[in-house]
Order: structure tokens, then sequence, then C-alpha cells
């Protein structure tokens, strides 16, 4: 038989039988497909992977737990052989060609009637890359058109109607990498991006040269100046008819002033909606290898922002209250005020000798981890010349993840 090219189709599954015969690592691959299709997917096999079961025990998958029968493909739509066994596999194709009924058999493409495509999903469409039984090749081929779609490197602009509004990104901790798929796409779609200095600012020179960018670290100084100009920009750039992207660091509702932008937006009517960023006090710690939770070690964690000192009138921390915790305690912006935070700490009763991590730059080229303790935290930043920004990770977590530094250390 001459090896003809496959004709690409597409199958709609919703509310038909499909055969799954083989209950192992192949057919747990398979099976999350056909639900996403709608399918009534029937697994035969004496034995499944717990990833199936479990899906039988919500009532997604009906399991028949036994060996194959021909009478298994009693009205059945589309059959995968995804047993072990090659004789079981080829037993199941060659039934379900009598029936004819279309077969993947995971073992030896050759003798199906039908192969599995690697598919990928953007936005509405379905991307299925079919190849001569090249599954890595055509998996690769997949991920690039996927990726290209997403961040924009492929046009897809008449994909839907441009929308007006506001959309808040958080861009994570800084690395470009560890935006989300879906932030990176918005900064693609916007006409303009409002950009904090935080912000990973790489991702800014990938954007479509019509994207203006507002830079608002140079608008007028004050904290609440700024954001008021901030929030009247966004506002009145979507009142003219303009897709905005508000890019920030970390994410938009953690200490990002994020939900003031939110009210603005709702106040005058703009269409407005949020995608979250990895938030830097958790995201950062991770990147550095210190876990913030440990089993018998933490079992919670605090972020509090350190930009106002300990006793200052304008404080809203209870650092009494703080002091007493025994979780791991996580400082954003916290640099200049830490000598006073750790004083403070100690006051309410936090041990001298309480581990602390301060990662400068985190996720950055130039990251960098300062180890100290509560009693020495103000000589040691002084001494390692620590600039913002900075994560500060009070806890015994830091002692699991550097314990030949805190050999000494009893909790």
């Amino acid at each position: 038989m001459t090896d003809h090219p496959p004709y690409p189709s597409g199958l709609r599954l919703s509310g038909r039988r499909v055969l799954v015969v083989g209950g192992g690592q192949v057919a747990q691959r398979r099976v999350p497909g056909l639900l996403a299709a709608g399918a009534r997917v029937v697994v035969v096999s004496p034995r499944v992977t717990p990833a199936i079961e479990g899906q039988v025990l919500a009532g997604e998958v009906s399991w028949v737990e036994r060996g194959f029968t021909d009478g298994d493909l009693d009205d059945t739509w589309y059959v995968i052989a995804a047993t072990n066994d090659p004789a079981v596999n080829e037993h199941v194709t060659k039934a379900a060609e009598s029936s004819r009924i279309f077969c993947v058999r995971a073992d030896d493409a050759t003798t199906a009637t039908a192969w599995t495509p690697a598919v990928g999903r953007y936005d509405g469409l379905t991307l299925a890359v079919l190849g001569r039984r090249e599954p890595r090749r055509t998996a690769a081929v997949r991920d690039a058109i996927v990726t290209g779609l997403h961040e924009g490197t492929i046009a897809a602009s008449e994909r839907r109607p441009s929308v007006p509004g506001v959309t808040l990104v958080g861009g994570g901790p800084g690395d470009p990498e560890l935006i989300s798929v879906a932030g990176r796409r918005a900064l693609m779609e916007a006409d303009v991006v409002v950009a904090d200095r935080l912000a990973p600012r790489e991702l800014l020179g990938d954007l479509p040269a019509t994207t203006e960018v507002v830079d608002v670290a140079k608008l007028p100084r004050g904290r609440s100046a700024r954001q008021e100009e901030i929030n009247r920009l966004i506002v009145e750039r979507a009142l003219a008819g303009q897709r905005v992207a508000r890019f920030k660091g970390g994410d938009s509702f953690v200490f990002g002033r994020g939900f003031e932008e939110i009210e603005a937006c709702r106040t005058a009517g703009v269409a407005v909606r949020v995608i979250p960023g990895l938030s830097s006090p958790l995201a950062v710690p991770a990147v550095a290898g210190i876990p913030v939770t440990h089993r018998g070690v933490a079992h919670d964690f605090t972020v509090v922002s350190g930009h106002i000192p300990p006793g200052h009138d304008d404080s809203l921390v209870d650092w009494d209250a703080v002091g007493r915790m025994r979780g791991t305690l996580l400082l954003m912006m916290a640099v200049e005020n830490a000598p006073h935070i750790a004083t403070a700490l100690q006051a309410a009763g936090r041990p001298s000798e309480t581990p602390v991590a301060v990662v400068c730059d985190g996720s950055m080229p130039g990251e960098r981890t300062v180890l100290s303790t509560l009693g020495e935290l103000g000589a040691d930043l002084a001494r390692h010349v620590v600039r913002p920004p900075a994560i500060i990770v009070v806890g015994d977590v830091v002692a699991v993840a550097h314990p030949q530094h805190f050999s000494a250390w009893q909790r």
C-alpha cells in the first residue's frame, strides 16, 4: 500500500461514545482531550492509572474492568488502542476496521486507520499538526505555532474586534519569562501600555512598533499625585477607544494599588479586567530556593509592607502581633526600614537568632541572597550594600533552605 499522507479532518465527538482500550500512561494522556471534546469516554482495561481512576470516581469516565471484546465496539464512533500488548492492539485495530470505525493505534501507527495529531488551542482555534509518524517533530511545530500566537509573533489580528478598555497585567517578579501567557498576549494586543518601573521592561522591546508606551515612573512626583495621574491617564485613553494595558511588576493586587485603578475605571464606566501576576513575595523566595512553608517547620506565612517604619503614625501594621507569630514573615519594600523592623520583631518576642534571607533583584541576572539573623540584619545589610528591590524572608524556612549556614540554629 502506498504511504499516502493523512487526510486532516475534525471530529465532533460531543455526546458520542469513544472507546479507549488500555488504562496506562498512554490512555491517561489521551483521555483529557477526549473529555474536553465532550466525548462519552469508555475505558476497557483490567487496570487503570490512579489519574484515570479519579476520573472514573468523578463520573467523567466509564470503566469496564476487563480485557477487550469485539462487543465493546457497539455504538462506538472512535477507538484508541493503547495497551502495552501488541497482539491486543492488533485485535482492536482489525475489529474496528471490520466495523468501519476509525482507530488510533498507540504502538504502531502504520497499521492504524487514524493518527492523533499534536493539538494546541488558542482563543477559540484548535490547531492540529500531523506528520509522518514523527511525534516529537509535530509537537515542536505545534508548540512553536501556539507560542507565536500567544506572544503575537504570529499575527492573528482579525480573530476578534478591538474592544476598548483597561487590562491590569501583573508582570511577575522581573524575569520576562515569568509573565503569564495571558499577560504577554494582553501587552501584544494593546494600543497603549502604561508601565511601572518594576515591570519586566525587556518585554516592552517586543511590542509592535505601533504600540505606545507610557513610562509612569516619569509622571509628577508624590505617591498620591502619581496614582491620580495614572488613573486619569488609563481612563482617558480607554474612553478614547484604545485598548490599555496597565503593566505592573508582581501582582497588581499585592501592594500594587491595582484596585484603586479598578475603582477609577468603574466610576468612569470603563471596561476593566485583571490578569494576575506571580506575586514577588512568593515568587522571589521560590526562585531563590527558599520555601515559604515547609512540613513540620512553618504552616503559615504573612506578607507585610515595610515601607513605613514601626512606630510611625501612618503605619497600619501591628508589629507586636507580627512579632508573636511563628510562621514565615515576608517583607516587601523594607530594605530601608529593615533595622527598625528587626528591632520591633525582637522586642515582640522573636529570637535574635531567627534566620533571615534578603533576596536582592529576585529572578533577575544580578540576583543574590544575603543570609543573616534578626540580630545582625542591620549590620549585614550595610556590609553587603543591599539596595532595593529585595524581598526579606524571616523564619525557620531560611534555615531549611540553608542548613549549613544555620547549622547551630535551634527552633
